[in-house]
């Protein structure tokens, strides 16, 4: 941003360092902050408002500033950072009527910050943040399938594009800064938030928390100090760290992690992310060893930036510095100790509010202070904000249907099939049943702004578009997705009785609606009657809606073929009634395209398991890489999971070789034995047979997606990391098309890592 319009442009030789934008980042960063009052400093670590209060739609159809923001702004003569100026929701209240669209977002965002400049002493702007976790949450905005199905592609390139496309979204429309959903890891199903999770294992989260940070940050000039390109954003990573280890699978809960389990499965993900240069990381609610993520000062300064070298932004959950008054005594003292233990920018709370009290009172340092409000400083400027106020915003991407269809394609996965599908050509009358049959709503997961009527594709309306002409498809949604009203399964059940094909799509919801009942942070405290996942929907048992399971049985019962379609954001348990089950999670709007598609054998299923499908709750966990102990089964059933993670089938078969040592990769041969071309998804397992500490059963290394005509052979190579096994462990590899057929594949032959290798 070049000099507010409200001063005059000083001479270059009696213009302040900062200001002048030839400068490297951190001579403006050292001479702004010597510049700056303890006031004005504690303003910059704040992000106190709710981004929707700042501003209200004006009569003529513009926008006006709140006395919200104005006493905001002058309470600290300016403002660090603002929360979602963008974000649209029921807990928002914003939608179509009263919020930014595409066409004026950035007009609004640009209102937003002359108004902090002007009030700004020194005419520091602000850091505009807003939630991007599946796409960005705005009206307008693309809405990407949810995490848990981007986890089921195992497609990291795939998904650089589709992130890179949500960031350049955000700062088309005056945005900064993107909230991302990356580094919780899915150990307990029953979790509501289990739907922002890549999946159930580390590696395979690290390599996708790569991609988003290397699509929407791109590549700075100067990395960590250089610019930002302008449709490029800054990554917020959440939730750092172990927030997915919360016990019973209930929000915001305790978890009982122990260092090894904490390094092994809940950090790689953080520590990949920040290798490709991540600019920040959320703290997350739960607490390690007793103490709090926003208070701990071992895992957000001592791992965090003194052993992994990080240099970035460190931002706190939503009223998570408050919670640690509960420790601290009071509010004061509770901002005090999140700032010392290593958290920069707040989130809502009250405690930074005081920090200029802390200093003075001697509960922090200056320097501490002064170290945090560099961080934001320096980002500000590696955006540029100083020296782009008034440039015109880049324009709105397009293409977001097409990725955003992309990824929901490659997320369908063929979990059981008897030859159901795909549907035969001969095929002439389909029954298309089920409570998400034909409907859009329930497609896209929590964190989603309100569509326009008419925006999607529901299975019903896809089916009807790209079946054969001819083809007869009837419809009846046979019952709710919750409860138990048996009312409209009769007509289900006629439907599927006069067709020669049902399909019946079953699930779950994430959507909330304006009479959900909110907790302070946004969380569901009440779900809604249809609510069964998303933030604050933690489930005790893995259930549908108990008619889904009664309109399941009464379709299976007349005896024609039927394919199952689940659309949900966590496992849920289903009978084997059914010829052919798939999942698609939650695929976002257009997810009813990608799925019949599928269902037509227009496109191949080329999905894979995320995380392993239990048989009921009472198993849990039935994670794959467990420690390798010998589990017994129940007395009253299998321990094994129904669906092992990487599982997925195609509509066509292949046949691994055994896996080769090739000096520092393993090669193995894949076969298409069947007669329609697919795609594999090979994964690499490392089995550890001799290793200073108890072992896991296996662990996922790598992975490589192959596509094959009928009959092709090719080789596929797996380069193995530096981050493997230290030397002297024992160890051997195997490759397999899933977890559980990992535990019978053939091994390669043992060997110890010597001194030399990257093992």
């Amino acid at each position: 941003m070049p000099t507010p319009d409200h001063a005059a442009v000083p001479p270059a030789a009696d213009r302040p360092r900062y200001l002048d934008p030839t400068a490297p980042v951190e001579a403006r960063v050292r001479d702004l902050l010597s510049r700056m009052t303890l006031r004005e400093k504690a303003g910059q670590l704040n992000q106190r408002m709710y981004g929707w209060n700042a501003y209200r739609r004006t009569p003529d159809g513009g926008f006006e500033l709140t006395d919200a923001l104005y006493a905001e702004t002058d309470r600290f003569e300016g403002l660090g950072a603002l929360y979602g100026l963008q974000r649209a929701d029921a807990w928002s209240g914003v939608d179509h009527g009263n919020g930014p669209g595409a066409g004026d977002a950035a007009a609004l965002a640009d209102l937003v910050q002359r108004h902090v400049v002007e009030r700004s002493r020194l005419g520091i702007p602000a850091l505009f943040v807003e939630e991007v976790p599946h796409g960005l949450m705005a009206l307008d905005g693309t809405v990407l399938p949810v995490n848990l199905a981007v986890g089921a592609t195992w497609n990291p390139e795939l998904y650089e594009r589709a992130a890179a496309h949500a960031a350049a979204e955000l700062r088309a429309r005056g945005g900064h800064v993107a909230l991302v959903s990356a580094l919780d890891i899915a150990r307990d199903p029953r979790w509501g938030r289990t739907e922002e999770c890549f999946g159930e294992d580390p590696y395979l989260a690290a390599r996708l928390t790569e991609a988003v940070v290397r699509g929407m940050q791109g590549e700075p000039d100067g990395a960590p100090a250089g610019r930002f390109a302008a449709d490029k954003a800054p990554v917020v990573l959440k939730h750092f760290a172990g927030q997915g280890a919360t016990v019973g699978g209930r929000n915001s809960a305790e978890s009982e992690l122990g260092p090894r389990e904490l390094h092994e499965i809940h950090l790689p993900a953080a520590r990949a992310g920040i290798r490709a240069g991540a600019a920040a990381v959320m703290a997350a609610y739960n607490e390690a060893d007793g103490m709090p993520c926003s208070g701990n000062r071992a895992l957000l300064t001592e791992l965090l930036r003194e052993s992994w070298g990080f240099e970035g932004l460190v931002m706190a959950d939503g009223l998570a510095v408050d919670r640690l008054a509960r420790i601290t005594g009071d509010k004061v003292s509770a901002g005090a100790l999140a700032l010392n233990s290593g958290v920069d920018l707040s989130l809502w709370d009250e405690g930074f509010t005081h920090l200029a009290e802390a200093v003075v009172r001697g509960l922090v340092a200056e320097e501490v202070l002064d170290a945090a409000v560099a961080r934001v400083l320096r980002l500000k400027f590696r955006l540029g904000l100083f020296d782009r106020q008034g440039a015109p915003a880049p324009p709105l991407p397009a293409r977001g249907r097409e990725l955003s269809t992309a990824l929901a394609r490659a997320a369908v996965t063929l979990l059981r099939n008897d030859g159901t599908l795909p549907i035969p050509a001969a095929v002439s009358r389909i029954a298309v049943l089920g409570p998400q049959s034909a409907t859009v709503a329930h497609q896209s997961g929590d964190y989603t702004a309100p569509r326009h009527p008419g925006t999607g594709t529901s299975v019903l309306d896809a089916l009807r578009t790209l079946a054969p002409p001819g083809v007869d498809i009837r419809h009846a949604p046979g019952c709710a997705l919750t409860g138990g009203d048996l009312s409209g399964v009769p007509e289900a059940v006629a439907a599927a009785a006069a067709s020669d094909l049902a399909v019946l799509v079953l699930g779950g919801s994430s959507a909330r609606t304006p009479d959900t009942e909110f907790d302070a942070n946004g969380a569901a405290r009440t779900a809604v009657s249809h609510m069964t996942c998303g933030e604050g929907a933690d489930l005790a048992g893995l259930e549908l809606g108990r008619a889904q399971y009664a309109l399941l049985a009464a379709v299976a019962a007349t005896g024609t073929p039927t394919a199952v379609v689940l659309i949900q954001g966590r496992p849920h348990v289903v009978p084997d009634t059914a010829g052919a089950l798939l999942t698609a999670w939650y695929p976002g709007p257009w997810g009813g395209e990608a799925i019949a598609e599928v269902l037509l054998g227009l496109t191949e299923p080329v999905g894979r398991l995320p995380v392993s499908v239990p048989r009921s709750a009472a198993q849990l966990p039935v994670y794959y890489n467990h420690k390798d102990t010998e589990y017994g089964g129940y007395v009253d059933e299998s321990a094994e999971p129904l669906y092992s993670f990487g599982h997925g089938l195609s509509y066509t078969s292949f046949e691994y070789g055994p896996p080769r040592p090739a000096g520092h990769t393993v090669e193995v041969d894949i076969t298409n034995t069947g007669h329609r071309h697919g795609r594999s998804v090979a994964q690499l397992y490392l089995r550890r047979l001799r290793t200073p500490v108890w072992p896991r059963t296996l662990e996922l290394c790598g992975f490589r997606a192959v596509d094959l005509a009928p009959g092709e052979t090719r080789t596929v190579t797996f380069p193995l990391g530096a981050d493997l096994p230290g030397r002297g462990t024992v160890v051997e590899f195997r490759v397999a098309e899933s977890a559980r057929a990992a535990l019978t594949a053939v091994p390669t032959q043992s060997f110890t890592a010597p001194d030399e290798t990257p093992l």
